[in-house]
């Protein structure tokens, strides 16, 4: 699936240089912590670019518009009953800005090292803030929530990415319009860093969600972003159920 995905992101990009430390075999960095090991530098400010499902992702989709989403009878049943005041009445304004769909909100992702083995992501847009865990961690038995427990590698054969994946996650949309995932979902991404012809920095994100209650197949999209050279147009903003 990997190669497939690697294979994927050429085509959409349709540039394709060298990946930022593209090859094969050991690690960046020298070794040593998962920081020192980066084969590639993630952290600063990353701006969205939309440049798939603009009418799901930059406008309130409609009722019942749910189109690409592999959806079983009984999602489709749990979406038809959407209603954003519900969600406004009882607090639940965020669950579209969950780990499987926060990617999917355009805004910008500040990226930073927390520690030698905690990536921290954070977008302002809903405000959410995201832990990758390295090396041996192990996934609290607390209760689900919004952004879940995920455990990250750096995976160096062939094209170098960082894999995450997450689970123990609270139900969520993974669209504004009620598509529902629900607590037994799992989310594996791929974060790929390259450089296009006129020097322009873009990561590439791959995220499947699969989850055996509300989809029939995986559900796999690819978000992008340009890196920024600062942190201007940095504004985080609370979650919304109904924009």
């Amino acid at each position: 699936m990997k190669n497939r995905i690697a294979i994927g992101v050429c085509v959409v990009m349709a540039s394709c240089l060298p990946l930022m430390a593209q090859g094969r075999g050991g690690r960046g960095g020298g070794g040593g912590t998962p920081k020192s090991a980066a084969p590639y530098d993630l952290t600063g400010y990353w701006i969205s670019i939309v440049d798939e499902d603009w009418r799901f992702r930059m406008v309130m989709p409609p009722p019942g518009d749910y189109m690409g989403v592999p959806m079983t009878a009984e999602a489709g049943r749990v979406a038809a009953a959407w209603d954003p005041a519900k969600d406004e009445a009882s607090g639940d304004v965020c669950k579209a800005y969950g780990a499987a769909s926060l990617l999917r909100q355009p805004g910008i992702l500040h990226i930073s090292w927390q520690d030698d083995n905690t990536l921290k992501v954070e977008m302002d847009t809903g405000k959410q803030t995201r832990l990758f865990h390295f090396g041996n961690f192990k996934a609290p038995s607390g209760p689900a929530s919004l952004q879940g427990d995920s455990v990250a590698s750096w995976e160096t054969a062939g094209v170098r990415s960082l894999k995450v994946d997450t689970s123990n996650l609270k139900a969520g949309y993974l669209r504004k319009n009620g598509v529902p995932y629900s607590e037994n979902a799992k989310v594996e991404e791929y974060y790929d860093v390259l450089k296009e012809p006129h020097g322009e920095t873009m990561l590439v994100v791959t995220t499947s969600v699969t989850d055996p209650q509300y989809l029939s197949q995986p559900f796999i999209v690819t978000s992008h972003f340009k890196k920024q050279p600062s942190d201007a147009g940095w504004n985080p903003q609370a979650c919304s159920a109904k924009w």
